[in-house]
């Protein structure tokens, strides 16, 4: 069955009250409403507070052919408390996100059929033009121009579609508005010939109309933030007021406020909140050892992060057993003690989805009372946890698994580096016990063989260098130093995918309801590009029909003494599927894993408070009805997703603006670097070191007419025969640094050797 037929099958947020066996069997039930319903007497057995069912509701609205809001819907069928009121509600919320009806923006439901309408959010294009993105149709659907005036990017709107005039591509007509995406924007102030307005930061929107009266303090060239108080209707531009003055020079500080606002991010903690997080204990009490809680304080378990961390979600612990396997602890911040569901921590934690991570500063999912306080297993203190205990044998399979919720006390704050040079050196701090040593060195053991098990199952494997940002007081970056994951990283790295993968397949067996890490093999078009692209460097790829992730690591393994490794690996890299959460459990293509999802750091990532909750109630309240439906759960997905993306665009908004910033100084100057890219307009280019990106124009090529072939990724020139793919290595001059557009040109010098 395909996710769109799910979504059919039932309702986002339903909220289903088993009753007993005696009370579906109570004879006699009569329907009181004013309105047919076949369905009534399932609907009572199923429901305490039942409503017209489905079907009924769908016949009612059909036979009224106009749109009704709640209230008169309510006072139509009959309905008479507050309990179905709310029911009703919930129903109607339900039918429109299985598509059986639409919301319009004055609130009333109509049936989508009869108003053959669409609902998708709007993605819009610099250009002016945009696409009808929704599960409804199967490619995105055209917005023209002139629809496009009367809409924002992100706006969830209600359109028809149907054939267009280009190739026969679908267009969307957008009909309502029904929910707009920005009630602010960030960019830059303007003014010309008396008129204000302000150029968003965000490329994808238009300009915004400042009101005479609501121009503040701001000033010509300012970096602004606008609150939005008349959208774009068609026949005029978005009018606001700022509201802020970011400034006029372009800082750490500056870029960071420039992306908050653009992504949306949630960045002030709601009174609530902190009201809630001002009474959360500060220490393990007595309570918090109730009945079957595990005391593991005794235990010398540790955590490992970067020197920079302030929250601790994990601590590991490993001993060998008698039978020659040894025992794994993977213990994980027991979040969910302290975040309950319907609180006001808990609505604003999914409404954050995920901290946020910009160089020297972090925006939290939780305050930090929970995220740096009570939540994290911070070392020398008890700490509630959610033990993943694990019998690992000398293959490096995990052969037996429990959870339990227990109380732990970490026995050191361990640093990669101090961990790396432990084990590679035997650097030993002095502040590690004996016991803490003897942990860390069976850690080792238990590491290397499962690296050996990931290895023989064929997970993917790609090299990477990563880089941070060393920022002065004024908000400008002095440096940028790469740094590569030493063996302690990866020690981490496969005791977390082991907890991850346990943690999946332990909640599937009970069926509980709950977030999965999908990822997805290769698409057919991007692996059928990639097969056209091997061979045409002469290299037939051995695959499996469908191709299974030990083919694609035997290719990468195969390609490392060639000296094209960089391109091959990088198009491997670049035909991958992105991963997503899910609430079905398809497994994780890269990881080659049938069961995979998120329980590591619920501190900083929704779906893993999700995932922890599926777990205490499998082991506490395994007989009782749990609080989430899997249709709700699928609706929670989409949304954690959403929010993982929205952090990911912030995050990279903010590093681009601050290599452009790095790279001011040096226009002029000449670096070498990598081909990362190929289009028809040019080469991107990665610097050695800094991996900051640029584009070669291809007017900055050797003079000649340049035929873009997209399934080798390169260039050939058609007088010279130049060519120009992807990995190559090039000498390259800074000609232009934009700020403002993150755009950094760079222009040919020399082609290099690889």
């Amino acid at each position: 069955m395909s996710k769109k037929d799910k979504k059919h099958q039932g309702s986002f947020a339903e909220k289903k009250q088993p009753r007993s066996s005696s009370d579906k069997q109570r004879p006699n039930i009569k329907n009181p409403y004013n309105i047919p319903d076949p369905d009534f007497v399932t609907e009572a057995a199923k429901y305490d507070n039942p409503v017209p069912s489905r079907r009924a509701l769908l016949d009612f609205l059909a036979q009224h052919k106009k749109w009704l809001n709640l209230k008169e819907i309510a006072e139509k069928i009959g309905i008479r408390t507050d309990e179905e009121m709310e029911a009703l509600r919930r129903r109607l919320r339900a039918m429109v996100n299985a598509g059986q009806l639409v919301i319009n923006r004055k609130r009333g439901y109509g049936v989508r059929k009869q108003v053959d309408l669409i609902r998708g959010r709007v993605e819009a294009h610099a250009d002016g033009y945009g696409f009808l993105v929704s599960p409804e149709i199967e490619d995105d659907a055209f917005i023209l121009p002139r629809s496009m005036k009367k809409v924002m990017d992100g706006d969830i709107v209600l359109a028809s579609v149907q054939p267009g005039q280009r190739r026969g591509r679908l267009e969307a007509h957008v009909a309502e508005v029904i929910e707009r995406a920005h009630t602010t924007v960030a960019g830059r102030f303007k003014t010309e010939d008396g008129i204000s307005y302000v150029t968003p930061d965000n490329v994808r929107l238009q300009d915004i109309l400042i009101r005479p009266e609501g121009t503040g303090q701001a000033k010509p060239g300012d970096f602004v933030t606008v609150l939005i108080k008349t959208y774009p209707d068609g026949h005029r531009m978005a009018i606001g007021d700022v509201v802020a003055v970011l400034g006029k020079k372009m800082n750490h500080e500056t870029a960071m406020e420039l992306a908050q606002t653009t992504e949306n991010l949630p960045t002030e903690w709601p009174e609530s909140v902190l009201v809630e997080a001002a009474k959360v204990p500060q220490a393990v009490t007595e309570k918090d050892f109730s009945k079957g809680v595990v005391d593991i304080r005794q235990l010398p378990l540790v955590t490992i992060d970067g020197a920079d961390a302030r929250d601790f979600d994990d601590a590991v612990y490993a001993e060998e057993l008698p039978n020659g396997n040894w025992r794994l602890l993977v213990a994980i911040a027991d979040v969910s003690h302290y975040v309950k569901p319907g609180s006001a921590l808990d609505e604003e934690a999914y409404n954050r989805g995920t901290s946020v991570y910009f160089p020297n500063k972090v925006i939290p999912m939780l305050p930090l009372e929970l995220s740096n306080g009570i939540c994290s297993l911070n070392p020398g203190v008890d700490r509630r946890c959610m033990v993943c205990e694990m019998e690992v044998d000398a293959e490096g399979a995990i052969r037996a698994t429990k959870f339990y919720q227990g109380v732990m006390h970490s026995h050191a704050r361990m640093t990669y580096d101090a961990c790396w040079e432990f084990l590679s050196e035997g650097k030993r701090p002095a502040e590690w016990s004996d016991a803490v040593v003897k942990s860390v060195q069976v850690m080792e053991k238990v590491y290397r063989a499962m690296e050996e098990e990931k290895r023989r199952r064929g997970a993917l494997e790609f090299s990477s260098t990563d880089i941070y940002f060393i920022i002065d007081d004024k908000g400008e970056v002095t440096e940028i130093v790469p740094y590569e994951r030493n063996d302690a990283h990866k020690l981490i790295e496969n005791f977390m995918i082991a907890a991850n993968r346990s943690a999946a397949a332990f909640i599937e067996k009970s069926k509980v309801p709950s977030p999965y890490r999908v990822h997805e093999p290769p698409p057919e078009t991007k692996l059928s590009d990639l097969v056209s692209f091997l061979q045409g460097i002469g290299f037939k790829p051995n695959f499996h029909t469908p191709p299974t992730p030990k083919d694609f690591e035997d290719l990468l393994e195969s390609v490392q003494d060639r000296p094209d490794k960089p391109l091959i690996e990088t198009v491997i890299l670049r035909s991958q599927s992105l991963a997503a959460y899910e609430p079905e459990n398809r497994g994780h293509f890269g990881l080659a894993l049938d069961d995979y999802t998120h329980f590591t750091s619920p501190i900083r990532r929704y779906p893993d408070l999700l995932v922890h909750r599926a777990l205490a109630h499998i082991i506490r309240h395994q007989n009782k009805p749990y609080i989430y439906t899997p249709e709700k759960m699928e609706e929670m997905c989409e949304h954690c997703s959403m929010t993982e993306r929205r952090a990911e665009k912030a995050s990279r908004d903010v590093e681009s603006r601050l290599k452009c910033m790095y790279m001011e100084k040096y226009v002029g100057e000449e670096f070498c670097g990598r081909v990362t890219g190929v289009t028809h307009f040019g080469l991107f280019v990665s610097l050695d070191k800094t991996l900051v990106d640029g584009l070669v124009h291809v007017t900055s090529l050797p003079n000649d007419y340049y035929k873009h072939d997209p399934i080798q990724h390169k260039l050939v020139g058609e007088r010279t025969g130049l060519q120009f793919q992807m990995a190559d290595r090039l000498k390259v001059r800074v000609a232009r640094v934009d700020v403002d557009a993150r755009k950094i040109d760079f222009e040919f010098v020399e082609k290099l050797s690889s």
